[in-house]
């Protein structure tokens, strides 16, 4: 173990919390460009400079959650770090970065964009709180508080 559990999940929650509102971000984003308040070069570029530390967040929960033998939790993350590295990798050739402003508008991607993010969001809020429990069941592991019988009076703490 490189961390303790109380560090680990603080530590997965906290990537959890950045990465939810990279994805925020990403909808507001994509709000405005179905609106025209933005034009599609501009809102591509947006949403192409977030995904790489959406893709770190993500991995490197994975990572953690790997190392330290939470195998539930490492198999539950797999297939979103898959996906986000299989969306990286697989950029067609000529293509801006995974959002391309000339594509954006074709056959409904602006919709099938929105989607997924949508997806993402359902996952990174359910995880939040899987965390946050996790966390608080490390937090409660031990009792630091010294207790005595029922009738005994505990003047030191």
């Amino acid at each position: 173990m490189i961390f303790a559990e109380t560090l680990l999940f603080s530590l997965a929650l906290l990537g959890c919390a950045v990465t939810f509102f990279i994805l925020i971000y990403f909808i507001i984003t994509l709000s405005d460009l179905e609106c025209d308040y933005l034009n599609a070069q501009e809102c591509c570029d947006k949403l192409n400079y977030w995904l790489v530390p959406k893709y770190i967040c993500q991995s490197f929960t994975t990572f953690l959650l790997l190392v330290h033998g939470h195998v539930l939790l490492f198999v539950l993350n797999l297939p979103m770090c898959i996906w986000l590295t299989f969306q990286y990798f697989t950029i067609p050739q000529g293509n801006l970065g995974a959002y391309d402003p000339t594509e954006i508008h074709n056959r409904g991607q602006l919709k099938r964009y929105m989607r997924d993010v949508l997806i993402h969001v359902g996952y990174y809020l359910l995880f939040f709180f899987i965390y946050l429990y996790c966390l608080i069941l490390s937090l409660l592991k031990g009792d630091p508080i010294p207790r005595g019988n029922e009738y005994e009076i505990v003047t030191r703490i």
